[in-house]
């Protein structure tokens, strides 16, 4: 079985594969001070809850966002997991030509997940990564990373309103009864929930201009199927495919 993990500046997110089928998967939260032993621990735990022996992991394959991170969770993997991880960088096999000005300050997982587009569903295409930051990656006909934008996420943009608005309180990112709100809570959940469906359409608009008509339009993170219920220019909703990605380049690399 081959473990993908993927460290997100807000989650570490963990899928056990079978082949190619994805089975058991976590979310764990970053955090700079945990200890290589915390984070072994926790993927202990997670093995025995999920039923599965240690020992029927046969490799690991990372990519990473936090450098910070990458060292301690590499040091718990081969600790605890016995297994010295694939991590995803300048000297890996991914199959996607970058076509970025420097390729080298692409991050790992918008290239991991142009690698699954590509082998997945194809380009042209338009990732949308609904994370700590709300990324659109554009992938050529023929799978070549070509760029993108990178916008702040939702929970940044609501934190932001929260901390330098004094009479605005924390609320619930959740559907309004309707975008002209008749009350605090509903104005705000109407300019976060339907000012983000706006950007998306507005950018995913400004992408196919140069991509063309047939570009595919791929939803990824954690908050994509909140956002594609309000638009139907998000075609398809892939919630792993950043781990997807990972397995894909693993099968490269062996």
């Amino acid at each position: 079985m081959l473990l993908a993990v993927d460290i997100g500046n807000t989650n570490v997110t963990l899928g056990l594969y079978d082949g190619d089928t994805l089975g058991p998967r976590w979310r764990v939260a970053t955090n700079h001070s945990s200890m290589p032993d915390e984070y072994g621990l926790q993927f202990i735990g997670m093995f025995q809850h999920a039923g599965i022996p240690i020992s029927q992991l046969t490799g690991i394959c990372m990519a990473s966002v936090v450098p910070p991170l990458t060292g301690k969770i590499v040091e718990a993997c081969r600790v605890y997991l016995q297994k010295d991880p694939l991590v995803v960088d300048a000297g890996v096999k991914t199959g996607v030509r970058v076509l970025y000005e420097d390729p080298r300050t692409v991050g790992a997982d918008r290239i991991v997940d142009a690698a699954a587009v590509q082998h997945l569903y194809g380009g042209p295409a338009c990732v949308v990564d609904f994370g700590t930051g709300t990324t659109f990656d554009a992938i050529t006909a023929s799978g070549e990373y070509l760029g993108g934008a990178i916008a702040p996420g939702i929970g940044i943009a609501a934190e932001a309103l929260f901390s330098r608005a004094a009479k605005l309180s924390r609320v619930d990112l959740q559907r309004p009864p309707g975008p002209i709100g008749r009350n605090t809570t509903h104005a705000m959940q109407s300019g976060l929930l339907f000012g983000y469906v706006g950007l998306v359409e507005g950018l995913v608009a400004r992408f196919r201009a140069e991509l063309g008509p047939e570009m595919k339009v791929i939803g990824t993170g954690g908050l994509a199927e909140i956002i594609a219920k309000e638009t139907d220019v998000i075609e398809i909703i892939a919630p792993w495919l950043t781990l997807d990605g990972l397995r894909i380049i693993w099968g490269l690399n062996q």
